[in-house]
């Protein structure tokens, strides 16, 4: 009878003592969730103070996001603390050029490339509107020579209403490739933007339109979208260009008569999916119709661990162009690279990387005939001392194949830097 009382008050303390320790633990994860949320508020705090104090609350960017396949930059107004967004990106490079031709002529030229801010606003937090502007060559200046310009490179609205269905409109960039969307300069690792992405699918390429988006599965995404078609009849016969001289952009167009009257404006159909499925890897594609044109690219962009691996390859077909012109383009590019830095107990990055790239702008001419590829192999070097700034130097060996000399080869050395913010 003991031994039964001495059991029953033994496992009544137990009972309590555990009851106490549960509810110990309990206290504790409440007081932790207390603490957390008072340093987010005390954070809340610090930042609305330093606000009232410079008049503006900013939103730093964040290298890892990306909203609808836009750069880290473009993307910023969705994830602003603020109403107003600013960001943007700028490049600037100088190029060493010799060419083991004829003329055996080298040249050399330093450009401010690009300079481009972007402005967002955010009405609601469903209706938000995103703009970018560009300032090339260093813009324009009255009485100057050169090729500099400033324009509108997108300027739309976007409708959330969740992450199936979305809609946007205005003036946008197309979603076609990997660098239209993503062009900022720490998101490709040559100087230049490769020439598929000039001649073939000539970023910065945007039109005016609407678009519907979303994803279909966790790990599928679409785009689909009707825009002003390119103006073949403004490119045609220009050679390599044809497809990038056609392009609509923000500008409006006329017959170029006084009476301001305004031609007729095809209409394009362009359809995208990406897949993310596998961590690190985006790979889809995307195809753009009109009544002159198909375009349609297939890309890839895999990250794992220091290697990159990223490209595209793509065709475009015309119909009925008339007698000497482009009515076939193809080509595309690889770049494989590593981060040496990975190697190192260094927290920055500095990528190694060759890219080989070949375009055939008129690989068939209407009536006959084509133009053989320009080939391209480039080496390089990029060093981020910040995940937002880049430092670049490559070397790129250009092979025209459509000149019959086996020594008509360009070299090209550049440097360049590159920053977002």
């Amino acid at each position: 009878m003991k031994t039964s009382k001495l059991s029953l008050a033994l496992i009544t303390t137990l009972a309590l003592s555990s009851s106490m320790y549960a509810d110990d633990a309990t206290e504790m994860a409440e007081l932790k969730q207390e603490v957390k949320e008072l340093r987010e508020i005390t954070q809340i705090l610090i930042d609305e103070t330093s606000d009232l104090k410079t008049g503006f609350n900013y939103t730093t960017v964040d290298v890892t996001k990306s909203h609808s396949g836009l750069g880290a930059a473009a993307s910023k107004v969705y994830y602003s603390k603020s109403p107003l967004s600013i960001g943007g990106y700028g490049e600037m490079y100088y190029a060493s050029t010799s060419r083991e031709d004829s003329t055996k002529r080298d040249t050399d030229n330093i450009d401010v490339y690009r300079f481009i801010p972007y402005f967002g606003y955010k009405f609601s937090d469903n209706i938000i509107l995103n703009t970018e502007l560009e300032f090339e060559h260093g813009g324009v200046k009255e009485g100057a020579t050169g090729d500099g310009y400033v324009i509108i490179e997108f300027m739309y609205l976007d409708f959330l209403f969740n992450k199936n269905v979305n809609l946007r409109v205005g003036n946008m960039l197309m979603p076609m490739g990997l660098i239209n969307q993503r062009h900022e300069p720490t998101l490709f690792t040559t100087v230049q933007r490769p020439n598929t992405s000039k001649q073939l699918i000539p970023s910065t390429w945007h039109e005016n339109g609407f678009m519907a988006y979303g994803d279909i599965t966790d790990d599928l995404s679409y785009k689909i979208a009707a825009f002003s078609a390119l103006q073949l009849e403004r490119g045609a016969g220009q050679g390599n260009n044809w497809l990038r001289d056609s392009r609509i952009g923000s500008f409006r167009i006329d017959d170029g008569t006084d009476n301001n009257k305004t031609e007729k404006i095809g209409l394009a159909v362009v359809g995208r999916l990406d897949y993310t499925g596998i961590n690190g890897l985006l790979a889809g594609a995307s195809s753009y119709v009109d009544s002159d044109l198909t375009m349609v690219d297939i890309h890839i962009d895999y990250n794992f661990d220091a290697f990159r691996a990223y490209g595209v390859l793509t065709q475009t077909n015309r119909n009925n162009a008339p007698i000497g012109e482009p009515e076939k383009a193809q080509g595309g590019f690889i770049n494989l690279g590593y981060d040496v830095l990975s190697l190192t107990q260094s927290k920055n990055k500095m990528p190694v990387f060759v890219q080989y790239e070949s375009v055939a702008a008129q690989a068939e001419l209407a009536g006959g005939g084509s133009v053989e590829s320009i080939d391209t192999i480039t080496v390089g070097i990029n060093y981020f001392p910040h995940e937002q700034v880049v430092l670049k130097a490559d070397y790129a060996m250009v092979k025209d194949n459509s000149k019959s000399s086996i020594t008509d080869e360009t070299n090209i050395l550049s440097l360049s830097m590159g920053f977002i913010f």
